[in-house]
């Protein structure tokens, strides 16, 4: 019979740290793996977690005298002598966002008195398990629905692309225009400027939605955090929570930017701007369709070219993202001069409220 392992043996295990215990070589620089003649007095040891692949099962640690646990190189639990530790791996996902992070133990030297197991609890009504010599082994399956979902998040944002191309088609020539948008002298149009909240804009509002749910969701699954709570509106890793969870986010960036355009109407109407409030909202639909647009292509042909655990810098988020609100605060500057008579420093002060403090507010919070 399979015996348990955990607190009152109600846990099965699926594996066995003993074999995988690593320590720190002095003389190599790096951690090399535990061995009993040479490293039987080392206090610490530790090993890497794979949370990713093992999701739904839970991390069981014990020890025969107190010590401490640390998390990625910080301290996070006190080890009590016989007493089981159990830590949910999903929990762990949630929290740290990795799909592998490194454990260590600190107190009496040696392993021999330490056990770490991952193991699956026992269900009330699940018989035990007869286990006979065989050569087949149960391995957890590295799951894969990420991939499945960007591709078919992917193939969405296209077709909808080709709805709008095909059926706005005048719209889409002019939105997708970059000589357009650096353009200083606009020309306008009233089914486009002029009529901010029309059926075209909102259906191009709402394909811009779609896009920044989808950058979010695939820069998140490569381990950069872009907001203090680390899981906005994440459910768990199924196709269809992560499917609930981009039509979520969708909706959340739809109806902020009709916040953006209602701000921009009020301060707009305080410093006597009205003339300019809708090319500066459709400006601002311009530059952020067409930044985000070749930001989801270049996102997704990097995600295809590399391996799905791969964690990226943020730096790569942060340089394109920051140039991007910085160049077009200093193109809404040279429009909205040109296009009304204001004073600079009405205009300056115009523009730090409508458009520098929140991008100082989002990246004070997104990192």
């Amino acid at each position: 019979m399979a015996q348990g392992v955990g607190p009152n043996q109600q846990f099965f295990p699926v594996h066995d740290f003993r074999n995988d215990w690593l320590v720190y070589d002095q003389s190599y620089k790096s951690y090399v793996p535990f061995i009993d003649e040479q490293h039987a007095l080392v206090s610490s040891v530790s090993f890497f977690l794979d949370i990713e692949s093992n999701r739904r099962y839970s991390l069981l640690i014990s020890t025969r005298q107190d010590g401490y646990l640390f998390i990625d190189a910080a301290l996070k639990y006190k080890l009590v002598a016989n007493d089981w530790l159990v830590l949910n791996l999903d929990s762990l996902y949630r929290a740290y966002r990795k799909p592998e992070l490194f454990l260590t133990l600190h107190g009496s030297p040696g392993v021999e008195d330490k056990l770490v197991f991952i193991g699956h609890q026992k269900s009330a009504t699940q018989k035990d398990v007869v286990v006979t010599d065989t050569r087949l082994s149960i391995l957890p399956r590295r799951l894969s629905m990420y991939t499945n979902f960007f591709t078919l998040c992917l193939l969405f944002i296209v077709a909808v692309n080709a709805y709008l191309f095909n059926f706005h088609h005048r719209a889409f020539l002019r939105f997708f225009n970059l000589a357009d948008l650096l353009s200083v002298t606009v020309r306008d149009e009233l089914f486009l400027v002029n009529r901010p909240l029309s059926r075209t804009n909102l259906l191009f509002l709402m394909n811009l939605g779609f896009i920044t749910a989808y950058l979010y969701l695939i820069i998140q699954s490569k381990n950069i955090d872009l907001f203090l709570s680390r899981a906005l509106l994440l459910r768990g890793q199924g196709l269809l929570d992560l499917t609930l969870t981009f039509v979520e986010l969708s909706f959340l960036a739809f109806f902020l930017l009709l916040a953006k355009y209602l701000f921009i109407v009020i301060i707009g109407g305080l410093y006597r701007l009205e003339e300019v409030v809708n090319l500066h909202f459709f400006k601002v639909m311009q530059s952020s369709l067409i930044f985000f647009t070749g930001g989801t292509i270049c996102v997704a042909t990097i995600a295809a070219n590399t391996a799905a655990t791969t964690t990226w810098p943020s730096l790569w988020l942060i340089v394109p993202f920051v140039g991007f609100y910085v160049i077009r605060l200093a193109l809404l500057y040279v429009v909205i001069a040109n296009k009304a008579v204001i004073k600079n420093l009405y205009l300056f002060s115009y523009l730090c409220i409508v458009e520098l403090i929140p991008l100082t507010i989002g990246v004070r919070f997104a990192l």
